[in-house]
């Protein structure tokens, strides 16, 4: 039993028991489950476990974050749910948008690397910087052998992704393996590169596309590509391997196939590989690069502001990911990467704002989670501070988003490069050495970072005004009524959101509202596309989409109005919100409009639960025995 062994069972509890979890992964500091209902989790009981900073959704997955010791709860939790695998076949994984889709796969194949690449990544690194600082020499048997060390995943990096994409989309790993290995086999390498030789002849030519023939398959001709170090085509090899696998999973006698299923799936997979699908992957890297180029040639300044402004916004909502296969493939093909690394000035511009809430906040609470976050900062992992502090204070999450942009602005102006994968925070500084020994780039580094801390350090201190006690004394205010209310058996009542035809809640077709695990209450099936808010309070959650409403009262209730089932599958359409999170109502207030024509059509439900779902602090939640309702009528009762 593990050290987090209570955490992790509260936090499978709160999404839903492992019979709702399809499948689990973990980065640095989230666990990223993928549910078969994101609405069975329990959002507000998670984010307020103590352990847990927040909860969110993104890329199709269910993300718990927990911090720098996700690692240990990680294990904690597959110990009660039973997978072998840390995520779930690619038959079993939810449907979404491309985009989410196209993240979740990114993400699901790099995760189980990132820490074997940190720290190859450091192992060069370091080994760059000895020989610079001349205790040893780069012709030495101890360079070479480090150097190994840190080549390992780089070099043969398609083995270790055809393995992770081949879990994630359901082939055998074996298999995935042996197509990463067919990609890296040096005949293939010799022949397609054929060193020495002259080409057969040129195809695409006037093109940015224009290729050398040195061999062909059977008459079809084979565009030279050396695979080892890439990234994008053997994560496509893989993909189509899978279809093969499958297709022929059906029409292979059970009797043969054993060997004859991974026999045909190779010979299938590689030559579609290396004529179609990695000129493609190299192709589209090529125009990638082009526009990139394009846009650093018009102005390095602008595009390094754009790429720092913008990376934390993309961590938050696991964006990121489909921008780090172009950060790779540009260090692994020209040797440096200039593009996407001006989002190194963010890690050391969230680090100085939360070192600037430490100095100026009276908060205790505060003042304590901002050690720890700076330090894990500076050595990388943003994501504590983001989530613990900045998010929830707001104005300090812009200042370090405008601190990034200001840092990143500097580092595309003077060509700021890293040479070498791995390293987090300020163990990347090796790897961002000249690969000739000069100091140049490094100094550069160094610069950026005293800019981005500088500026986030001094407009935080300029312009963040400590406000927690405030929030606090409104907290203790909230507190001693709901403690009052308790007291004197005092009655709180609640008033109807909508416009509508009462139906017991035992009635709606959603066990995860009809069960009452989500709380109790009533629901509504709506005759008007409004609705508002049912009490005075604070809005404490307001779903991207629009189809849900947190609400916490001035008597202590806590909310939730969910309109319609399944509504979140529309993404947003036919919804209009009126309210932002955080954002102080009144009673009767317009949160949001909805179209009910458009919802039915869709094929969903109307039917709209309002629920307690903090109804465990109260002995009774009672529905009004009206049969319609008026907004403004009366609800709930709740003593």
């Amino acid at each position: 039993m593990g050290k987090y062994h209570e955490l992790a069972k509260e936090i499978v509890k709160n999404v839903g028991g492992k019979e709702n979890i399809l499948g689990l992964v973990h980065c640095i500091t989230r666990l990223r489950f993928t549910l078969k209902d994101e609405n069975i989790a329990k959002d507000e009981v998670l984010k307020a476990m103590e352990g847990v900073v927040t909860v969110m959704k993104s890329g199709g997955q269910y993300q718990v974050i927990i911090g720098n010791h996700v690692p240990e709860v990680f294990e904690d939790v597959m110990e009660l749910i039973d997978l072998k695998e840390g995520t779930a076949p690619a038959a079993e994984q939810k449907s979404g948008r491309f985009f989410d889709r196209a993240i979740d796969v990114v993400s699901g194949i790099f995760q189980p690397i990132l820490g074997i690449m940190a720290a190859c990544g450091m192992l060069k690194g370091l080994n760059t910087l000895f020989v610079a600082l001349g205790l040893y020499s780069a012709e030495c048997g101890g360079y070479l052998i480090i150097n190994g060390a840190g080549d390992a995943l780089f070099t043969f990096l398609p083995l270790f992704l055809g393995y992770t994409a081949a879990k994630k989309f359901g082939l055998k790993p074996m298999l995935g393996l042996a197509v990463g290995g067919a990609m890296c086999y040096p005949g293939i390498q010799a022949g397609t590169l054929s060193a020495g030789l002259e080409p057969m002849y040129s195809i695409l030519e006037g093109t940015m596309f224009a290729s050398p023939v040195y061999i062909d398959f059977f008459g079809i001709p084979v565009i030279s590509m050396d695979y080892t170090g890439t990234v994008i085509p053997v994560i496509l090899a893989v993909w189509f391997a899978s279809k093969c696998e499958k297709f022929f999973n059906k029409i292979i006698p059970d009797l043969v196939k054993f060997f004859f299923v991974p026999m045909l799936t190779l010979l299938i997979t590689l030559p579609v590989s290396v004529i179609f699908l990695g000129p493609v992957a190299a192709f589209g890297s090529t125009l990638i690069s082009e526009l990139t180029l394009g846009i650093r040639s018009f102005s390095p300044l602008l595009a390094g502001g754009i790429v720092g402004f913008t990376w934390q916004i993309l961590v938050i909502f696991g964006m990121h990911w489909g921008f780090i296969p172009v950060y790779i493939n540009n260090v692994m093909t020209l040797g440096y990467d200039n593009v996407m690394m001006p989002f190194f000035a963010c890690t050391f511009a969230t680090s100085a704002v939360v070192l600037a809430i430490f100095f100026k906040t009276k908060d205790k609470k505060l003042r304590e989670m901002a050690i720890p976050n700076f330090i894990s900062g500076i050595f990388g992992v943003t994501e504590p501070a983001i989530y613990g502090i900045l998010l929830p204070l707001k104005k300090p999450f812009i200042i370090s988003c405008i601190a990034g942009g200001i840092g990143g602005a500097f580092y595309g102006q003077f060509n700021f490069r890293k040479f070498i994968l791995g390293g987090m925070g300020i163990f990347e500084l090796p790897n961002m050495m000249n690969p000739d020994g000069t100091m140049g780039n490094m100094i550069v580094a160094l610069v950026g970072i005293a800019i981005s801390m500088a500026v986030g350090f001094f407009l935080t201190m300029l312009f963040y005004k400590d406000k927690e006690p405030e929030e606090a004394e409104k907290t203790a205010a909230v507190t001693e009524t709901k403690a009052a209310a308790k007291a004197k058996d005092e009655e709180i009542t609640l008033a109807s959101p909508l416009n509508g035809k009462i139906v017991k809640l035992s009635e709606v077709k959603d066990e995860a509202f009809s069960s009452g695990v989500l709380g109790l209450g009533a629901a509504i099936e709506p005759e008007e596309g409004v609705l508002y808010a049912p009490a005075d309070g604070r809005i404490s959650a307001l779903f991207p989409t629009g189809h849900a409403i947190g609400l916490t009262t001035k008597t202590g209730l806590e909310l939730l109005m969910h309109v319609g089932m399944d509504t979140v599958q529309l993404d947003g359409k036919g919804f209009k919100v009126f309210v932002e999170a955080g954002e102080e109502v009144k009673q009767g207030q317009k949160l949001l409009e909805f179209d009910r024509k458009l919802i039915r059509e869709a094929g969903y439900s109307l039917v709209t639960p309002v629920l307690v779902t903090n109804s465990d602090e109260f002995e009774l939640v009672e529905p009004t025995e009206a049969e319609k309702v008026q907004a403004g009528d009366l609800l709930l009762r709740v003593m």
